[in-house]
């Protein structure tokens, strides 16, 4: 429900909030924020709230450093908890430059640009992306706080217990919870929210991620949505669920289309497919995050699609009859350590490009892929993903549609500050190094 000035301020007075917190996102999905006192919150909802974006990471240079914060009033909400003492809310803001005009830099702009691309033709981009993280004992380093496993539930566990806590939390603050559980590896969890139109769920996917560190840290719990932390067994996804509508109807779905898939759903496909390695810095963009694309552990490698496979990079879910409208393609490269706006807009933009250049989907594959033999991967023209962040960086360098769809600061941005963590990398030795080589060369 679309909020007003007034509204805000009652709500604030009624609940006795002290500070808000004014929500924005740097170029590597980080939130960031400033704090305001109630008293200065009337002026600030009508003229905004100016900082120096030059420290801000991605954001402007040293000479052009003054921006201002405008509150998106739709995005207020009451943090369930008091921090430092104090009732706060917070709220996300849209960014602009002195004169009024959106700064090209604010990732929540990269991404209702691209919204306002498929609002043209009518569609609107609906995203559910399930979210895995990691409870630890302390933030030093990865311990496991237990030995559980895929769906496993014990009532006195304190993973369960701390992840209650934080569903109550997310429902206090208007974010519906879908389910839980937990995931594969030890420590492991997912909380599934409830599927909603992009912008509100990029906004959604960075308040969940706020909310679980906090509940965890109010326990003693170091909560973690590092993609791989720890060798040996599964790493953290984002398998990000998609779907476009126009109005009520789910133009996803064609009952009498092959799999019930509409030809603008395997076009969609098709973009996803034919532009996902350019695209892969953007769904994962660290490092580390190429630990957790290796065979084995359950993350996508390979270029495919298909329905039963999971082991496919794109998978249909099989849907029972009556549930027509929750048609969708569930893409499972994505990690939790992307910036979900910049995310969310270049896999909307690939799939526009598929509908409007009409490209063809392949068939599915429903073999399991890992365990191919090259040459029948190659039979089959099965890509795979980029296996390094050098190699991801070269793939976006040379993409057109991700400098059009982040626009060219952005995307110049982006690109330098992966170059120098892939260089601050590539430079460290590491206990690998040392334990393998040390002794005989």
């Amino acid at each position: 429900m679309t909020k007003t000035k007034e509204d805000v301020l009652r709500i604030i007075d009624e609940a006795g909030v002290s500070h808000i917190r004014l929500n924005f996102t740097d170029i590597l999905g980080r939130l960031k924020g400033i704090s305001v006192s109630r008293s200065e919150i009337e002026g600030i909802l009508e003229n905004g709230q100016g900082f120096d974006g030059s420290s801000i990471e991605g954001f402007v240079r040293i000479e052009e450093s003054d921006l201002i914060a405008i509150p998106d009033l739709r995005t207020f909400r009451i943090i369930p908890w008091d921090i430092d003492g104090v009732k706060t809310a917070m709220m996300f803001c849209d960014i602009e430059n002195p004169d009024g005009t959106p700064y090209e830099g604010d990732p929540r702009y990269v991404l209702k640009r691209q919204l306002e691309k498929a609002a043209k033709k009518g569609w609107t981009f609906y995203v559910g992306p399930e979210l895995e993280y990691f409870y630890f004992n302390g933030s030093e380093k990865p311990e496991m706080i237990d030995e559980g496993g895929y769906f496993d539930y014990a009532f006195g566990d304190i993973g369960t217990q701390v992840k209650k806590m934080t569903i109550l939390a997310l429902e206090q603050m208007g974010i519906a919870v879908e389910a839980s559980h937990h995931e594969v590896a030890p420590s492991q969890q997912e909380i599934d929210l409830k599927y909603q139109e992009g912008l509100v769920m990029a906004d959604f996917a960075q308040i969940y991620k706020f909310v679980v560190r906090e509940i965890a840290a109010d326990n003693e719990l170091h909560a973690s949505f590092m993609p791989k932390p720890v060798f040996g067994i599964n790493g953290s996804g984002m398998h990000c669920h998609m779907s476009l509508f126009k109005g009520d109807k789910n133009l996803f779905w064609d009952e009498k289309a092959p799999y019930q898939l509409s030809e603008i759903a395997r076009q969609y496909m098709a973009g996803i497919l034919t532009h996902v390695k350019e695209m892969t810095l953007i769904l994962n963009q660290w490092v580390n995050s190429y630990k957790r694309l290796v065979v084995g552990y359950e993350a996508p490698v390979y270029l495919s699609w298909g329905r039963r496979n999971r082991s496919s990079l794109i998978r249909v879910p099989m849907l029972k009859k009556g549930h027509e409208k929750s048609t969708r393609i569930e893409l499972r490269s994505p990690d939790p350590g992307c910036n979900p706006y910049l995310a969310f807009a270049v896999m909307l933009a690939a799939g526009m490009r598929g509908i409007d250049k009409k490209y063809e989907l392949p068939e599915p594959i429903e073999e399991n892929i890992f365990t191919m033999t090259p040459d029948r991967r190659s039979k089959l023209k099965i890509e795979a993903l980029p296996n390094s962040l050098e190699n991801a960086i070269r793939e976006t360098e040379e993409s057109k549609l991700v400098k059009e769809t982040l626009g060219d600061h952005m995307f110049s941005q982006l690109i330098a500050n992966k170059k120098v963590e892939w260089d601050d990398y590539r430079q460290v030795v590491t206990d690998y190094e040392v334990k393998r080589y040390f002794a005989f060369l």
